[in-house]
């Protein structure tokens, strides 16, 4: 079967054979005109051979459609460290350990900077090649492992005969997680809704069709990692005349909605829509952008400030928020900010748990 050239790039840079790999890459630009992937395999193939004016501009263009892939982040962050721009990098590597506490990469060259950081040293790194280490990984070079790998090979050959040869009983899971044990009961969904409303008022009142649906469509959302419109229909269920079981389900299913990025995060409400009605949004993240005001840094560390939510001038203006986060976050309060947080009430007002923040490093 004939490969796509991202495929064969791929593979040519694993090999190291970063020339090969830009040749097929440059002749195929018309074809991927606004690929991600194109345009962040040729950067870091021309950021191999010491072409760093191409590899930055590819790094641009890749940015502007994906803001935090670790390798896009460790790419730009390798150009600034080359240059001995030691302070933009680390810029970089802060927000790769934000959106990856583990990433040994970006741990390795920030201990790099704090030990040997000063120019001469970057320009002898640079000139030996000992630089690439803090370049994006390829992996391992198959011309080299090829040797080493064939005896292993036949000993996983081997126990995937014996695997087969005596199979082990296997479990359902589902699409994305066991759900099982709250999936609503035939009682349940017959008897979804409290008959007596005169002991409590509700914000919404359906019937137990109305209220079996919801929920349902929670667990669709779930499992199509839509966590917040999951939320959102969570929460049309606990601020209803739902009973009390398919209530202390729906709280069970929020323990499995993840915490997203700024990549991952999907059917972002609006601050307005926040604003008019936020009991249907709580529990839900956001990733508003705006300007900052009002920020204050408190003794024990944790920070707070209003959030001026619109475009980058401010010239569609959708609303104002309270932002607080548990420490200080790195960022220019001038500039224009993006802050992805949770929408939570605390002291009973409205506002946003900080979890991350993505500022360009291009003023």
């Amino acid at each position: 079967m004939t490969k796509d050239v991202l495929t064969l790039a791929s593979q040519d840079m694993r090999r190291r054979h970063f020339a090969t790999a830009i040749k097929r890459l440059e002749a195929r630009a018309d074809v991927y005109e606004g690929n991600f992937e194109y345009y962040l395999t040729l950067g870091i193939a021309c950021l191999y051979v010491g072409d760093v004016g191409a590899s930055s501009s590819y790094f641009q263009l890749a940015r502007r459609i994906k803001l935090t892939d670790t390798r896009l982040l460790l790419g730009q962050a390798a150009i600034f460290l080359r240059r001995g721009d030691t302070a933009r990098a680390l810029q970089y590597y802060l927000e790769i350990k934000e959106n990856e506490p583990l990433n040994k990469t970006a741990e390795q060259a920030m201990e790099f900077i704090r030990i040997h950081g000063d120019y001469d040293t970057i320009c002898r790194w640079v000139d030996t090649g000992r630089i690439e280490q803090f370049y994006p990984p390829l992996g391992f070079n198959p011309n080299k492992v090829l040797a080493i790998l064939f005896p292993i090979l036949a000993c996983f050959v081997g126990v995937l005969v014996a695997i087969f040869i005596f199979p082990k009983n296997k479990t359902y899971t589902g699409t994305r997680a066991d759900l099982s044990k709250i999936e609503l009961t035939s009682e349940e969904k017959s008897d979804a809704k409290e008959e007596d409303l005169t002991t409590q008022s509700y914000k919404f009142v359906f019937t137990s069709k109305e209220i079996t649906k919801k929920y349902n469509n929670a667990i669709q959302y779930f499992q199509n990692h839509r966590d917040n419109a999951a939320q959102i229909e969570i929460n049309y269920l606990l601020n209803s005349n739902a009973s009390l079981s398919i209530k202390q389900k729906a709280t069970t299913l929020m323990g499995y909605l993840e915490i997203p990025d700024f990549d991952t995060i999907r059917d972002v409400p609006t601050c307005s829509d926040v604003l008019e009605n936020y009991i249907l949004y709580l529990d839900c993240w956001v990733n508003w952008g705006g300007k900052i005001s009002n920020a204050q840094t408190y003794e024990n560390g944790s920070y707070s400030c209003d959030l001026i939510v619109g475009d980058d001038s401010l010239s569609r203006y959708e609303g104002t928020v309270t932002v607080k986060f548990d420490s200080t976050p790195i960022l220019d309060g001038s500039q224009f900010v993006r802050i992805l947080g949770k929408i939570v009430v605390e002291d009973g007002r409205l506002c946003l748990k900080g979890r991350a923040v993505y500022q360009s490093v291009h003023k």
